[in-house]
């Protein structure tokens, strides 16, 4: 039975056996991820002190400039799975391609893909702005002891098996789901522990924060337009209050616990939308649907779409599961 102020090693024990393939692998991975969290979360930290604030000088597979620290946290994330021997292959934003595991047993067994955004939100690391982690598990499709392929990526969100985040913010947190709730630990930094602080999270069915960067507003569908008129109409217990962070992860995880809804749409700008699929949505999708929420494009739900490569951008909205139903309705009736 889960407690507060249970530590995130007893937890993981504790509730083994409720996950359907207990093997003992994903809790040697979901420590290892808890490893390469605390060094990410030391570097954050003191950004302001090191040369590891501003731009690498290298830009990702998406074109995008890599900061210092998205290179620093790919790495140790990387390191972190690779030398426990526990996962076959991983995906990154920061990669290219993926990156196949060969064990030094030639009869290894390992069963698990990770995919993850080492450090989403990291150009707000220069301002001091909270940046997280996100995190996806899948059980690898091709045979176990041969090496991995594309294939084993490229699963519908609904194959997961296990997501979470790392919130570097004024308290460090990782929380998670391996399909049975999802619960929240946070750091004692005096220790190196994370301690179970928020057991149980739940979005609230409805909520008056909509989060979404209202700068694009001239380029986004014209049912989005029509949503965010309707937040802000004043009617009932409207208007709503915007809040936007533009880190994913924190304006995820303010709207989880007060309720609310986030919305990156597809624009004119952006016709497949920005955010990745498979960092992005897909595991934050899997952690809103087990905490009472719901994800989708605007037409479907996120975790039904068939992914057709390994950095592919979708539409997303995602938060209390009224809020999104209301804006689907508006996209549909656009």
């Amino acid at each position: 039975m889960s407690r507060k102020n249970q530590t995130l090693g007893e937890f993981i024990i504790e509730n083994q056996s409720s996950f359907k393939y207990t093997s003992g692998e994903l809790s040697r991975l979901i420590n290892s991820i808890r490893l390469a969290a605390k060094v990410v979360n030391h570097e954050v930290n003191k950004a302001g002190l090191v040369d590891i604030i501003g731009a690498a000088g290298d830009t990702n597979i998406q074109g995008e400039d890599q900061q210092k620290l998205d290179v620093y946290a790919n790495n140790k994330f990387i390191q972190a799975m690779t030398k426990r021997n526990i996962v076959c292959g991983i995906a990154s934003e920061e990669e290219d391609d993926f990156i196949s595991i060969n064990s030094q047993d030639e009869n290894h067994q390992n069963k698990y893909v990770v995919l993850i955004d080492p450090l989403d939100g990291s150009s707000n690391i220069d301002v001091n702005v909270s940046v997280g982690t996100i995190f996806s598990i899948y059980r690898r499709v091709t045979p176990v002891g041969t090496p991995v392929t594309i294939d084993d990526f490229l699963q519908k969100g609904n194959q997961q098996v296990a997501a979470g985040y790392i919130i570097y913010g004024t308290s460090t947190m990782i929380v998670y789901t391996t399909g049975d709730g999802v619960n929240g630990f946070t750091l004692n930094p005096a220790i190196g522990t994370f301690y179970l602080s928020h057991p149980n999270m739940l979005f609230p069915e409805d909520g008056k924060i909509y989060s979404v960067n209202e700068g694009n507003y001239s380029h986004f569908p014209q049912g989005i337009k029509n949503y965010i008129k309707y937040c802000q109409m004043e009617e009932g217990d409207r208007p709503y209050t915007s809040r936007y962070i533009g880190s994913l992860v924190s304006d995820f995880h303010r709207n989880m616990i007060k309720g609310g809804i986030y919305m990156y749409p597809k624009s004119s700008k952006n016709p497949n939308g920005k955010l990745r699929l498979l960092y992005e949505c897909n595991p934050m999708a899997y952690i809103a649907e087990q905490a009472n929420g719901k994800a989708s494009d605007g037409f479907m739900r996120i975790m039904d779409i068939e992914p057709t490569e390994l950095h592919q951008r979708v539409p997303f909205i995602c938060g209390s599961k009224n809020m999104v139903e209301k804006t689907e309705e508006f996209m549909r009736n656009a």
